[in-house]
């Protein structure tokens, strides 16, 4: 069971979460035309009154372009103000995951993006680790990632999700953690909601921004970090044959941090991962406030004020 935060973000100010309810009529469920993010709120050690928000700047930025996407407008400044309220009517004493949402809320029947009406919510919950640190077991999906001629990969648009949940569940279903999905090319692409990484002879490497992936927000600060502690990084395109070899594998992502893979379809991978253990730690502290040289991807929210 989910544990709601109380309260949401719902018609521009704060309700008790049972209220922020939606028509069956509503746009956005017939068709998909709503974007998302999701953000994590940290309490601070230090302070009890104070909660941390990860690159919230990142996210804020990337949720006004996916709304651009939908032909709408929804301003960065906008978005970080109402989570700002949002957060300070909740009051989170504990780890929780944010999600703000712009979507179409008009009752018409015709799927369209003109002449509609548009709205944006925000409701958390409780969240601890939505994968197993200790590494999850992933198969290749029979399911191909959407190419972005045919949808706007660039944005956390919501209908582009159908295939990120038929893949989850067909890898679940037959015995694994997680999906990677190809790309329309044969190339491995991303997770069902994470971008990936390998590590091959002490090289970082990714799929590059031309593999239909989305543009990762915890992808991007593990690339600048790991430039920044010196490891060679590529972005190119991968081959499947290549996870089946690499020295490490892992995934990013705002829910699943940085999460290793274990094995991958039947293969077993190796247990030491060097390069992604001293890249989640160094994360992990920035995350928490404890690294000085990044507080300025930490934004501190106080709650009492």
């Amino acid at each position: 069971m989910h544990q709601f935060l109380p309260y949401a973000w719902f018609g521009g100010r704060c309700v008790p979460f049972a209220e922020a309810t939606l028509s069956v009529a509503t746009h956005a469920l017939h068709y998909g035309t709503g974007a998302f993010g999701g953000m994590r709120a940290i309490p601070s050690a230090s302070d009890p009154d104070e909660i941390l928000l990860f690159r919230a700047d990142r996210h804020a930025r990337r949720l006004s372009q996916s709304a651009r996407l939908l032909l709408t407008e929804l301003s960065e400044a906008t978005i970080l103000d109402a989570i700002t309220a949002f957060l300070k009517a909740n009051k989170p004493s504990t780890p929780v995951y944010l999600r703000p949402f712009v979507y179409t809320s008009d009752l018409g029947i015709a799927p369209r993006l003109h002449n509609i009406e548009t709205d944006f919510l925000i409701y958390g919950l409780e969240l601890g680790d939505y994968l197993s640190p200790e590494g999850v077991s992933c198969r290749i999906s029979s399911w191909t990632r959407q190419e972005d001629r045919s949808l706007p990969l660039r944005g956390k648009i919501s209908g582009a999700y159908i295939t990120s949940s038929l893949a989850k569940t067909e890898a679940v279903k037959s015995g694994f953690d997680e999906a990677l999905l190809l790309n329309s090319r044969g190339k491995v692409s991303e997770a069902s909601g994470m971008n990936l990484f390998l590590v091959r002879d002490g090289v970082l490497i990714t799929p590059g921004v031309d593999q239909d992936i989305l543009e990762g927000i915890t992808r991007a600060s593990v690339l600048e970090l790991a430039r920044a502690m010196d490891i060679p990084v590529l972005e190119r395109p991968v081959d499947k044959s290549e996870l089946f070899i690499a020295d490490e594998v892992f995934l990013s992502g705002t829910a699943a941090k940085v999460t290793p893979v274990r094995r991958v379809e039947s293969t077993d991978l190796p247990s030491q991962r060097p390069v992604m253990e001293r890249i989640r730690e160094r994360l992990t502290a920035i995350t928490e406030g404890r690294d000085p040289v990044y507080d300025h991807w930490v934004t501190r929210i106080r709650l009492d004020a």
